[in-house]
């Protein structure tokens, strides 16, 4: 199975050259992540899972869209797989936006060379299929970057203007009565109060840095626990095999890692009663698979894919489209997978399109304790 978005099960129907993209991956990601932690200062204290990243399902993706007759124009193509990369590098990193830029230009000069070591001749049509993955990727990962980095200031800025009101108001108050004031005493009082609150505006200054140097976003509280990811599967198999007996597969390989079992429980369910209720009621997989330190746990369904316009859309809060039966109902359930994903320090993507059915895909780091905010 290749780690593409689209999960494939095998390299069928691929192109000699797609093949021996796919065949040389690890090397790719290897090189990159040397390089990475050579020129980027801050990628050197990130660890494996997390720098890694969802690169390996981009690398695939580039490796399908080589071939000519995929249903894939670009490595970026029905799939939010590079903005949920901008969105782990803002919540979960100190990267700068002109650093996500030089990670995916030392990515293309990664793929050049492992390509020239092994043998590898791209045409000139393939090499821009490359480079034209890779440049749409960098938009879409910096834009979200950059949309996530805008919340947070939309947030201080509400919540400064609100919470400095006080301090503010006494200080001018206080300013007055100090001119107003007939003896020293009543003076020193009134500048007590002025003392006290141009702390608390220090204070506040001093935590409005920090915000806007490193991301406090509000994580989604876990209560974290060694086990297999199978035992999750199969409890979400067997209730789901019980109202839509043998519509439901699974393609789990045995992986153990540290997560919330009660928050992938549920937002697997979520995920499974999407799949079939959007679905064309055919069968729904379920896979789970370990690639480079993180868990790719997905599913899968055939029928009418998520317009382009709603991919990302549809994980946001209360977001419905009238009149699309895709959106509608997504008020919720998608946010809070969205909220597991990303409190186990990953992402969610979809990669959806006519062609090759709608995948979503929880992926996290197997050992998440480094990166959880963990509940109680």
């Amino acid at each position: 199975m290749t780690s593409a978005t689209d999960q494939k099960e095998t390299d069928d129907g691929l192109t000699e050259t797609s093949k021996a993209m796919l065949a040389m991956r690890e090397q790719v990601i290897d090189l990159w992540e040397a390089k990475l932690r050579e020129h980027v200062q801050e990628a050197k204290a990130v660890s494996g899972p997390l720098l890694v990243n969802t690169l390996p399902a981009f690398y695939d993706n580039i490796a399908e869209a080589l071939t000519p007759s995929y249903p894939r124009a670009t490595g970026a193509s029905h799939t939010t797989s590079m903005s949920a990369h901008g969105g782990e590098r803002a919540r979960m990193t100190p990267f700068r936006a002109d650093q996500i830029i030089h990670e995916y230009q030392l990515f293309r000069d990664a793929i050049a060379t492992v390509a020239q070591r092994n043998g590898v001749r791209f045409t000139a049509d393939e090499w821009q299929v490359v480079v034209h993955s890779i440049d749409v990727a960098m938009r879409d990962a910096v834009r979200e970057y950059a949309m996530i980095h805008e919340s947070i200031r939309e947030r201080l800025a509400a919540t400064l203007s609100h919470d400095m009101r006080n301090p503010l108001s006494l200080i001018m108050a206080g300013a007055q009565l100090i001119g107003m004031a007939p003896d020293l005493p009543t003076a020193s009082r009134v500048a007590g109060k002025i003392q006290n609150g141009a702390v608390r505006l220090e204070q506040m200054l001093i935590q409005l840095v920090d915000a806007l140097t490193f991301d406090r976003g509000v994580k989604l509280p876990l209560s974290l626990s060694e086990f297999d990811v199978q035992s999750v599967v199969n409890t979400v198999a067997q209730e789901f095999d019980v109202m839509v007996v043998g519509k439901i597969e699974t393609r789990v390989e045995s992986v153990v890692g540290f997560w919330c079992k009660n928050s992938l429980l549920r937002a697997l369910e979520n995920l499974v009663a999407n799949a079939f209720k959007y679905g064309d009621r055919k069968t729904v997989v379920i896979k789970a698979a370990q690639q480079r330190g993180r868990l790719m746990l997905s599913v899968h369904n055939t029928g009418k894919p998520i317009a382009e316009e709603q991919r990302e859309r549809i994980f946001e809060y209360l977001q419905r489209e009238a009149g699309d039966n895709y959106a509608d109902g997504w008020g919720i359930g998608l946010p809070f997978v969205r909220s597991v994903a990303e409190g186990h320090g990953g992402s969610v993507v979809v990669d959806s399109s006519a062609a090759t059915g709608t995948t979503f895909i929880i992926d996290i780091p197997v050992d998440c304790r480094p990166y959880v905010k963990t509940a109680g």
